[in-house]
């Protein structure tokens, strides 16, 4: 059987080199997946390509197990927001992307399983990220030259989500069951997930899932409105009612009044799954499908209207008052069919080879009211084939092949960009060498990227070559580290063709079809200390972009709502990230252990260009807290500094500081099976932004929030 099974599998890794990806060399078990409550620094266990054991040179983090369960929300930008270095988009409740070290969009990789997640959220910050947390194993934050692997754009990092769609290993169980669910207070949220593992042989599993989330509009502990937007709606206010249009200047004093809840908020997700595969010492091979449902609000800005809600065409202007079509939301669904497969070759140099494929039919609707606004259609295929090396007196690596494509279209008024096309092949290697007290990496890769869009008659091809080096050297419990690299970033069709109102932006964008691929030169220098009773780590990095793409206002005006034009120039980003765990002593049975992290980011245009737009300032995080077997007792303080350097178009955002406090309960001891989990989130309901959001202004964070979680695994 084992024979057969390399057999096949080769024949297929062969006929699929072309469309094929990365397994996960490890399947881990409970214990491995729950780490040790102190331990949030030192040697990360990564369920990544490549390596069982996997001490990646950078600053990479993950949630599992409990921490995963307690921070999960509908969002996965919003779920990993304890982890140091990343922020949120946050445009909406519904829809919320990463931000690493001050990148968002393109230059984050969000992955599923390895792959691409293959929906429309690198499009637009309204567009949902479709990963839900309620089923997902891990999620893992990446960083160095591993990330290479997944794609020359993604400078600030990649965000790998991992399941159990396609199982892993045979369950040692008759049945074997995860579920979590939650109540949340601040938008009235009802959550949960599972998903069941059944061995039907010794070697054949199938695997079903299931999530479904609901929320009301969000609580906020003060203005649904900023400051300064609040003044520039009573002043608008102010100039309807002496035009003698007093039915408007009533609903914009109510808009800027507004306080308690941000209106049309509210989100309803489902999701599906079903997955089988066969598990042989010789290799395994697995197949799922799932379905991803959302319908989520869009809150409106006051002042232009509500957000999508006023069709622009040719000959027709953005209200600048409450539109009167109704409250704009996202119908979307995703259809999504995964391959994954790996083959051990017996021994030589080869230690497998694997292979990663999915395809995606994504369609969303934004609805104006009970009207069809725009659609967005998506179909998009990426694959990875790759051949693993044997490790030979430390040396180790994999190289590999990866395959992309994306049909994109958009229909309606708000089509701000062409139906166009994507391609993409890609080239890489990842090669470490163990030296004993020095530990080196070195990657490289090559992608051909060609963007085409029909209707304009335009086609550009990109050639980037990228290229990463690291080395760590240790000295007892300290590691000292440093990671440089080069790399390359073809423009997105949105920075090429976008000629339109895109109205969740609030401006008019006009793209450059000329625009050259996007360089930059990145360093981090990092030390990490790792004892029994400490573990921290403190990271510097900067990155230095030649031809940097980013958008500016031109200063003119279509259809009433600003220009802003796709630019490049040479651009600056450095940052500091630092993480510790220390446990401080045993009091009345309870282990005493202080953590924090810390990050800041700048970032500046070059040549007068000013500050880099929605950059995330300096925060603090601490926390104490109090473990046992099988009662842990938190609490813990944000505070985030105001952000006062922005770009000429952006406004300011306040700081603001947050006191959470949490209890977990596990019945049955460190066995953590059973976990149970209340919460109290932002105690003292104040009122807080997210400075790298484009709706800060008039969406901000949760209130006070009072949640509860369980959490089972048998």
């Amino acid at each position: 059987m084992k024979t057969l099974l390399r057999q096949s599998a080769a024949t297929t890794i062969l006929s699929l080199a072309l469309i094929t990806s990365p397994t996960f060399a490890q399947e881990q078990s409970d214990a491995d997946t729950n780490d040790d409550d102190f331990h949030r620094t030192g040697e990360i266990v990564v369920t990544a390509p490549y390596f069982e054991r996997l001490d990646l040179l950078a600053g990479t983090s993950a949630l599992s197990g409990e921490d995963l369960a307690q921070q999960s929300r509908g969002q996965i930008g919003d779920t990993l927001l304890s982890l140091p270095g990343v922020s949120a988009t946050s445009f909406t409740p519904g829809s919320s992307r990463p931000v690493l070290r001050g990148f968002q969009g393109n230059r984050v990789a969000v992955l599923t399983d390895g792959i691409g997640n293959i929906d429309a959220s690198n499009t637009s910050a309204d567009h949902a990220v479709t990963i839900e947390s309620l089923t997902t194993e891990r999620i893992e934050v990446l960083r160095g030259p591993a990330v290479l692997l997944f794609g020359g754009q993604a400078v600030g990092g990649a965000v790998n989500a991992i399941d159990k769609r396609i199982p892993r290993a045979v369950p040692e169980e008759v049945v074997h069951v995860d579920a979590l669910v939650g109540y949340g207070s601040a938008a009235d949220e009802w959550s949960g997930g599972a998903s069941v593992d059944v061995p039907l042989t010794d070697r054949f599993v199938i695997h079903a899932d299931g999530s479904y989330r609901k929320s009301d509009d969000l609580r906020i502990g003060g203005y649904q409105l900023s400051p300064d937007l609040r003044d520039e709606i009573f002043d608008l206010a102010d100039e309807e009612e002496s035009e003698g249009h007093l039915d408007e200047a009533d609903e914009l004093r109510e808009a800027a009044n507004n306080r308690g809840r941000v209106p049309n908020s509210a989100v309803e997700t489902w999701t599906a799954g079903l997955g089988t595969a066969f598990i042989d010492d010789g290799g395994n091979l697995g197949v799922s499908f799932n379905i991803y449902d959302t319908k989520y609000g869009i809150p409106g800005r006051p002042g232009v209207g509500h957000h999508h809600e006023e069709a622009v065409s040719a000959g027709e202007k953005v209200s600048m008052a409450e539109g009167d079509e109704g409250a704009v939301t996202i119908g979307l669904r995703q259809y999504r069919a995964d391959l994954r497969g790996e083959v051990e070759t017996g021994g030589g140099f080869l230690e497998k080879l694997t292979f990663r494929a999915g395809y995606a039919d994504y369609q969303h609707t934004e609805f104006e009211g009970d009207e069809v606004g725009t659609v967005f259609k998506s179909q998009g295929f990426e694959g990875r084939a790759e051949a693993v090396q044997a490790n030979r007196n430390g040396w180790r690596g994999a190289s590999g092949i990866q395959y992309m494509s994306r049909d994109f279209e958009a229909i309606g008024a708000e089509a701000f960009v062409p139906p166009n096309r994507t391609r993409q092949l890609g080239l890489f290697t990842l090669q470490e060498f163990d030296l004993g007290g020095v530990h080196l990496e070195a990657a490289l890769r090559y992608d051909r990227v060609s963007q085409e869009a029909q209707t304009l008659g335009i086609d550009r091809s990109f050639n980037n070559v990228s290229a990463a080096l690291g080395a760590a050297y240790l000295v007892g419990n300290l590691k000292i580290g440093i990671n440089a690299s080069r790399t390359g970033r073809a423009p997105s069709v949105e920075e090429l063709f976008s000629d339109g109102p895109h109205i969740a932006t609030q401006a008019y964008e006009i793209g450059d079809p000329t625009l050259r691929s996007e360089k930059a030169w990145n360093a981090e220098l990092y030390a990490r200390y790792d004892s029994t009773n400490v573990d921290a780590t403190l990271t510097v990095y900067s990155n230095w972009f030649d031809g940097f793409i980013y958008e500016d206002a031109t200063g003119a005006e279509e259809y009433d709502l600003p220009v802003f034009q796709y630019f490049q120039s040479d651009a600056r980003f450095w940052g500091v990230e630092a993480d510790v765990s220390a446990r401080l002593g045993h009091v009345g049975g309870f282990d005493v252990v202080l953590d924090g992290v810390a990050d800041y980011t700048r970032a500046s245009i070059s040549n007068g260009g000013g500050p880099v737009p929605r950059i995330p300032p300096l925060r603090l995080l601490g926390g104490l807290e109090l473990q046992s077997g099988s009662v842990d007792l938190r609490g813990e303080v944000e505070w985030t500094d105001d952000q006062r350097r922005n770009a000429a178009f952006e406004t300011e955002t306040a700081g603001f500081t947050l006191v959470n406090a949490s209890a977990s309960w596990r019945p049955f001891g460190r066995n953590r099976n059973i976990a149970l989990i209340a919460s109290a989130n932002n105690l003292f309901d104040v009122t807080a932004r997210r400075a790298a959001s484009f709706t800060k202004d008039y969406v901000p964070l949760s209130g006070r929030d009072f949640r509860l979680t369980a959490r089972f695994s048998f």
